[in-house]
């Protein structure tokens, strides 16, 4: 079972610290059955106020303000356990945090990836808006023309632990 909880507008770290909830309960529960209930998946939906996170694999000379202009903007920037680079969250964008046990789905973290950015595409199509992947690259794209600069409107940045996901995606809706 899959629990899907709206947050509404809500912190970045809060949110993290849900997920994180979920994601060690499912751990727990894999690790001894035994000694630890069954728990319940999660897909947490919300919007953030203005928040810049990074990736592990991210280097925070990415992020294209200083600190100034992002208490200006009255923006946090927060280092974060998942893969990828720098990622800005703010109103207008809806961030999906799917914490699921992929194996109770029999797929691997390459093919969640690939499904999520499907999603997206598909979503996307029931609007009228042409999204595509790019080589190489990992998130969902508009836009793509050769010879033109290619926009990001959904970035996916995941951590996984023996199957299990936390993490997710961050899709421009109408952002500033």
């Amino acid at each position: 079972m899959v629990q899907f909880i709206d947050l509404g507008l809500a912190d970045y770290k809060e949110t993290w610290a849900k997920q994180e909830i979920f994601f060690n309960a499912l751990l727990a529960h894999k690790s001894n059955p035994n000694e630890h209930p069954k728990a319940e998946q999660a897909l947490i939906f919300c919007e953030h106020p203005h928040v810049y996170t990074l990736g592990k694999s991210g280097d925070e000379q990415n992020l294209l303000v200083n600190y100034i202009e992002l208490q200006a903007k009255d923006a946090t920037f927060v280092k974060t356990n998942r893969g990828g680079d720098i990622t800005y969250h703010g109103p207008g964008q809806l961030v999906g945090y799917p914490v699921l046990d992929l194996e109770s789905y029999d797929i691997g973290v390459k093919d969640y990836i690939y499904n999520i950015e499907e999603a997206i595409m598909l979503s996307m199509k029931d609007y009228g808006i042409a999204a595509k992947r790019l080589d190489g690259a990992i998130g969902v794209w508009i836009d793509v023309k050769k010879g033109e600069v290619d926009r990001k409107i959904c970035a996916i940045g995941v951590k996984v632990s023996r199957y299990v996901s936390m993490h997710g995606f961050a899709l421009n809706i109408n952002t500033d």
